[in-house]
């Protein structure tokens, strides 16, 4: 395999001392590292955090063979920004991707037959050709990089692409407006089309006129014969079969259970049974319509429980799930669109799963999400933590662990001793995000004290929220009138963490005049 390494400043590493941090004997081999992302996961939407309907008995297993963090967070509360601060270890204070940017100027990008016929109208706006990521270190590391699932950072044309930006290995979508439907026209391998057996069925393609929404038979067309995360879980598994006797680095980027709903039909079968008859989904909040969505939904979660299941039988195979640490997490809060029935699976719980508290909100429901991280002799089986913790994180935490170079201006700290229960956890002063778009919003979290400011777009509907998690956790009791001096430490927090976005899409003007816009 070419490996592509980050253009730009290279850094001059004298002399790696690597893996030493974790490792209670010197010839123990380098631990391989797979990072699971799930794509829009609410907190509650595993049995280890509380889930009752939808069954993952393999991730449960995972959490009692590991750690289980019950104050973990996305970096933002949607997609696109949370996946570039996981990868450069920035908040949203200093990411130059902060919110989900289309990148509009090229042309009709959200016409899926456009982009199919032109390349050029695919993907996101791009991160800087001269951004060094997770994954750039890694390689410095010593680990093979691969790369399967929604990439949502650069379209195929830029140098934004994951075999350009750390990753030795790619397959899956780079567009995450392609990732809209779960059987696509096409994905790629590496930087290659490949060209599936599929019809070009458009994501938000509602039912034939006259069809008769009852009828299992008029949602045919939505089930296509090549599933993508059927295909993307077969080259994840080549790729850690080939990585025999070698460290690697696996981030899955797995597109479940993001809507559409679309799951192998045996897993629909399973919950129309559990679930007893339901009312359909007409496509009304976007995505493809379904029969029966809350058993469609369930359907997607245990589908891609079942095959995190098969990985780690693959590693127990292989001789090499002992020395795997494995972390699950989602990138955001639950959905309340495509016939995602968030507050019916209770998603987010104990927090709010209704629109306007989940995705795309920096309350908790939006931004909470689990964590479980499991490395069989190093992580205490069935421990928990509470420890607040955060995706940008990640930077810091695998620097320690492997030895890789961390850079000074990160934003993350690391909690590797707190996974492996050795030596003393840095404590952070604060978690930050600004998010510019559902109207604009900013979070901080400062021990127990959180901040909430909303519809910053608009300076006369703008809200000033103030709560105390550690007895307020749900976000019910804005207590901002009550505690000027935490709303100015606050505000002094802010002055020291903002820099204007260089994109102009993401400049939210009322905060470029001060945290209250004063």
């Amino acid at each position: 395999m070419q490996r592509h390494f980050f253009r730009g400043t290279l850094y001059v590493l004298s002399v790696l001392t690597l893996f030493t941090s974790c490792q209670t004997n010197e010839t123990d081999p380098p631990p391989n590292i797979i990072y699971i992302l799930a794509d829009d996961l609410g907190y509650a939407e595993l049995g280890a955090y509380g889930q009752e309907k939808i069954e993952t008995p393999n991730l449960d297993q995972l959490a009692r063979e590991g750690m289980l963090f019950t104050q973990h967070y996305s970096s933002a509360p949607v997609c696109a920004p949370a996946r570039y601060m996981l990868l450069t270890g920035k908040h949203s204070g200093h990411a130059f991707i902060r919110g989900n940017h289309e990148w509009g100027s090229r042309g009709d990008v959200w016409s899926y037959q456009a982009m199919v016929e032109d390349r050029t109208l695919e993907g996101q706006h791009p991160m800087p050709d001269s951004t060094v990521t997770l994954a750039h270190r890694l390689q410095q590391a010593g680990y093979t990089t691969g790369m399967v699932g929604k990439w949502g950072l650069g379209a195929p044309h830029t140098e934004s692409i994951p075999t350009k930006m750390g990753f030795d290995f790619f397959y899956g979508y780079n567009c995450q407006r392609i990732a809209h439907t779960l059987t696509p026209v096409h994905l790629y391998h590496n930087e290659e089309r490949v060209i599936l057996a599929n019809d070009t069925i458009a994501p938000g393609t509602k039912l034939p006129e006259g069809a008769d929404p009852k009828d299992p038979a008029s949602y045919e067309a939505y089930t296509q014969p090549d599933y993508a995360p059927e295909l993307m879980f077969e080259a994840l598994t080549g790729f850690v079969e080939e990585q025999a006797g070698n460290p690697f680095f696996l981030y899955w980027a797995t597109p479940i259970p993001h809507v559409p709903i679309q799951a192998p039909e045996r897993w629909v079968k399973y919950y129309q049974d559990k679930f007893g008859p339901e009312e359909p989904y007409l496509g009304q909040i976007g995505y493809f319509p379904h029969r029966t969505p809350h058993a469609g939904y369930a359907a997607m979660v245990s589908y891609l429980d079942e095959n995190i299941g098969k990985l780690i039988e693959q590693l127990k195979k292989q001789g090499i799930y002992e020395n795997t640490l494995i972390m699950f997490t989602s990138d955001n809060g639950p959905s309340y669109a495509g016939g995602a029935d968030s507050e019916w699976f209770e998603s987010a719980a104990p927090f709010s799963s209704s629109r306007g508290r989940c995705k795309g909100a920096v309350y908790e429901g939006g931004i909470r999400v689990p964590l479980i991280a499991s490395w069989p002799g190093h992580i205490a089986a069935g421990s928990r933590s509470n420890l607040p913790s955060v995706h940008y994180d990640m930077l810091a935490t695998l620097g320690e662990l492997t030895g890789y170079a961390v850079p000074e201006e990160t934003d993350g700290v690391s909690f590797l001793p707190t996974l492996l229960g050795q030596g003393e956890q840095e404590k952070r002063d604060f978690l930050y995000w600004e998010y510019p778009e559902y109207g604009g919003q900013v979070a901080i979290r400062q021990g127990d004290w959180k901040l909430v400011r909303q519809q910053l777009r608009n300076p006369e509907r703008s809200t000033t929220e103030l709560y105390n998690l550690a007895v307020d956790s749900l976000e019910q009791h804005n207590v901002a009138n009550q505690h000027p001096e935490q709303l100015e430490a606050f505000r002094q927090l802010f002055e020291s963490e903002h820099q204007k976005p260089t994109l102009e899409r993401f400049v939210m003007p009322a905060l470029e005049k001060g945290l209250y816009g004063q």
